[in-house]
This record gives C-alpha cells, sequence and structure tokens, in this order.
C-alpha cells in the first residue's frame, strides 16, 4: 500500500506519496491515487525536509529514493532531467539531443509534463527554445519561483 502526506511549503500545499521504497510522485493538489494511505513515513518526513532546505536554498541536490513509472522514453528524459544542474536551464531540444533522439522534442515536452516526481525531478528547468516559460504541472508561477530561487541561490 503506498503512503502519503499532505505538506505546507513556500510553493503550496503539496502531497508526496511512497511506495514503501521510494518516491513515486508529488503532487500540486489533492492526491490523485485511489489505494494510498494517508501516513506520514519515515521517508516522506526525508522527502519533506530536503524539499524544504531546497525551498530555502540550502540543498542543490536530493539524495532520496525516486521511482517514477512511466515508459522507456519518459524514463530516459526524467533521467535526462536529473542531469540538469542546479541553476540551469535548458530546452526540449537540449533534452532530445542528450537522449539521442533529436527529433523528438515534441515527445519530450508531453514526457516533461507526464513527469510525476516535479521538483525531485527537476522539469521546471526546461524552458522553450526562446527562452520563455513554457507549461509546468505546478503552474507557471511556481516553475518562476522555482527558477529564481535557483538563479539567487547561485548568485550568492
Amino acid at each position: 500500500m503506498n503512503r502519503a502526506y499532505y505538506y505546507d511549503t513556500k510553493i503550496g500545499r503539496i502531497s508526496i506519496v511512497e511506495n514503501g521504497d521510494a518516491i513515486t510522485h508529488l503532487y500540486f493538489n489533492e492526491i490523485e491515487e485511489k489505494d494510498v494511505m494517508i501516513e506520514e513515513t519515515p521517508l516522506l518526513k526525508e522527502a519533506y525536509k530536503q524539499l524544504s532546505e531546497y525551498l530555502d536554498g540550502t540543498r542543490k541536490e536530493f539524495d532520496i529514493p525516486l521511482k517514477p513509472h512511466g515508459t522507456e522514453f519518459q524514463l530516459k528524459v526524467w533521467n535526462a532531467l536529473r542531469e540538469i544542474p542546479y541553476g540551469v536551464t535548458c530546452s526540449y531540444k537540449d533534452i532530445a539531443i542528450k537522449i539521442d533522439n533529436e527529433k523528438a522534442c515534441r515527445a519530450v515536452g508531453l514526457a516533461n509534463n507526464r513527469n510525476p516526481i516535479s521538483v525531485f525531478i527537476p522539469c521546471h528547468r526546461v524552458i522553450g527554445s526562446n527562452g520563455k516559460l513554457v507549461g509546468y504541472g505546478g503552474g507557471l508561477d511556481i516553475k518562476e519561483k522555482l527558477l529564481n530561487l535557483e538563479t539567487e541561490v547561485n548568485h550568492l
């Protein structure tokens, strides 16, 4: 049985879900899963602690186990997202090139949009090739806050 817990953060109320071994989801709204018990576990506490440190500007990398579920292509994209350094942005095309599929920009965008563990898997670091912010599951205002946070911390 998956466990989840709600937390109030600097980017609003979120819920984090784990499967007993790893974090599987971060939601910016109500939990969408049916078979989940609302119970704070040590892993969820640690995920929240690391997320809070990140939002406070004192953590740049996460070291909790993550287990997103998706297609082989989505997993490739999500792994590439995890390699984007803190404070750096790139485009969908950059990610497509990184996964050796340069023409898959649109598919990369769809996979980015379906990232189930936002922030921990930093899909917010992907922007349009024209430098503009593009869609984000938590809303563009949260994406902008996350990018601004990383920029500010990198300039300290």
